[in-house]
């Protein structure tokens, strides 16, 4: 279903299965933007980037330009290129779009889910738990983004899926510092009462459920955003 952490975006596999070596990249340098390897305003140079993604010089600029316009990056001149950093305001619209689509997502995939799509999401969650268990960042924020993906994709609604996760190129690297100064540990989160709404087909529950998730995770994003302007 996902590359790296990314969701595939069109058909680029050739006949032998093959993803092309730009794609290759482009999905590289989006998980790295998407799990907060590279932080919200560092710069890194496009030479930099090269021997990160150990690729060359067209197919990085290609994906540079790609999540250019994506709202991933920003160009800084240079031959440099940096994650924006949120603002309050920035966090205030992610959250107002994302109330709705994380809901009606969640509910159409309640409609349409399976007893084994409800066996492979509950396999994802419990590899979050066990992120939390053992501190792993990285894997507690590529497991939790494959965990909502997951009910995006079972929801058959691909462009609503498709805005719902460009969402998460604009926080997730400010989630990445969120969970890093207060820890895996202080992350509640509600995925076992939104399985438990899609075992029993209550969709509604499930909307409400996963709103509440994204609202708790969301809202600390905000505060220690807020924290640290007002330190300034």
């Amino acid at each position: 279903m996902m590359m790296d952490g990314a969701r595939k975006k069109g058909d680029w596999a050739d006949r032998g299965g093959r993803v092309p070596a730009h794609e290759q990249v482009y999905r590289k340098l989006r998980a790295l933007i998407l799990f907060g390897e590279i932080a919200p305003g560092e710069a890194v140079t496009i030479q930099g980037l090269t021997g990160r993604l150990d690729a060359g010089m067209t197919p990085v600029r290609e994906a540079i330009r790609r999540l250019i316009s994506e709202g991933a990056l920003q160009f800084q001149g240079n031959r440099r290129v940096i994650v924006p950093q949120l603002m309050d305001a920035n966090i205030s619209e992610i959250i107002y779009a994302r109330q709705w689509l994380e809901s009606h997502l969640a509910l159409r995939a309640t409609q349409r889910a399976t007893p084994g799509d409800h066996r492979r999401l509950t396999l994802m969650d419990d590899a979050v738990d066990r992120a939390i268990t053992q501190g792993n960042l990285r894997n507690y924020l590529e497991m939790n983004y494959r965990f909502h993906a997951g009910i995006y994709d079972l929801a058959e609604a691909p462009i609503l899926a498709e805005i719902a996760d460009g969402l998460w190129l604009r926080f997730g690297p400010s989630l990445r510092v969120m969970i890093g100064r207060v820890g895996t540990q202080n992350q509640p989160d509600k995925h076992k009462a939104v399985l438990d709404c899609m075992r029993t087909g209550d969709a509604e529950g499930a909307a409400r459920a996963i709103r509440e998730d994204m609202l708790q995770g969301m809202e600390q994003v905000r505060r220690i955003f807020s924290d640290a302007g007002a330190d300034h």
